[in-house]
């Protein structure tokens, strides 16, 4: 069963395989996308981090999950070497990190109510758990970054299990990653930057800070211990970690 609701500013798509799913799972799910958007959404004049950039609310007031996200990301700007950071000139946003962190949270609430074999898609950042429909491996395309051709062409098509994958990159929103260190710097060097990680949150976390660094997003990524990484550049040239090759489908990789 699957099914497609406009939350967060995005559509975001579950499916899940098992054979005990109802509707009344989906609707657990989305309530909880519904609270992170009315909590963290800067769009949003009576969220909870907005009334905090307002200065309505005090950091000891802060709610449970406020505090950890700030904290997780403070985390990420230190292992990202300040490639990573929320603080802007009319507050604080930590879009950034929250997408991936929900999506891995309500992936485990679907774990938590009996579910494995599913997949929870927004913004293009991915989270799979078991096996698809086929009682295959999941299989995830990276898209083709450039507008000149077809619109949703695959470039690679990945199979992974148990992974989360994030895809970083300007084709669908535009150029609205910046540099922190150089604001004024564009951040064009590289149109798009896929991430496979353990989980959802660990791999967004960190393909939004990579792409920061431009060309040298793919070596951070390298350095990564447990990811791997594809990226292309703004002349069309793919470049890939060591160990990505083994996600790439066998009749992919010719």
């Amino acid at each position: 069963m699957k099914q497609t609701r406009l939350l967060m500013g995005m559509p975001i798509s579950i499916e899940i395989i098992d054979k005990s799913v109802d509707e009344k799972i989906f609707d657990v799910v989305y309530d909880y996308f519904k609270y992170i958007d009315n909590k963290f959404s800067v769009y949003k004049n009576d969220s909870e981090i907005s009334q905090i950039n307002q200065n309505k609310i005090l950091e000891k007031d802060y709610s449970k999950d406020m505090k950890q996200v700030l904290k997780f990301c403070e985390q990420t700007r230190k292992q990202t070497n300040g490639f990573f950071n929320i603080q802007k000139d009319i507050g604080i946003d930590p879009s950034g990190l929250v997408k991936g962190w929900a999506i891995f949270n309500g992936a485990k609430l679907l774990k938590k109510n009996g579910f494995e074999n599913f997949y929870i898609e927004a913004g293009g950042d991915i989270q799979v758990s078991g096996k698809n429909l086929d009682k295959e491996n999941w299989r995830i395309g990276i898209r083709n970054p450039f507008k000149e051709f077809k619109e949703n062409e695959i470039v690679k098509v990945i199979s992974v299990f148990n992974k989360g994958v994030a895809t970083s990159g300007t084709y669908l929103r535009g150029a609205h990653i910046y540099n922190p260190k150089d604001r004024n710097k564009k951040v064009d060097e590289i149109v798009s930057l896929t991430v496979i990680g353990s989980n959802i949150y660990e791999a967004d976390r960190f393909a939004t800070a990579a792409f920061a660094m431009g060309q040298k997003a793919i070596l951070f990524v390298e350095g990564l211990n447990g990811f791997e990484g594809y990226q292309i550049d703004k002349n069309g040239i793919a470049t890939f970690t060591s160990g990505f090759n083994k996600f790439i489908l066998e009749n992919e990789k010719n």
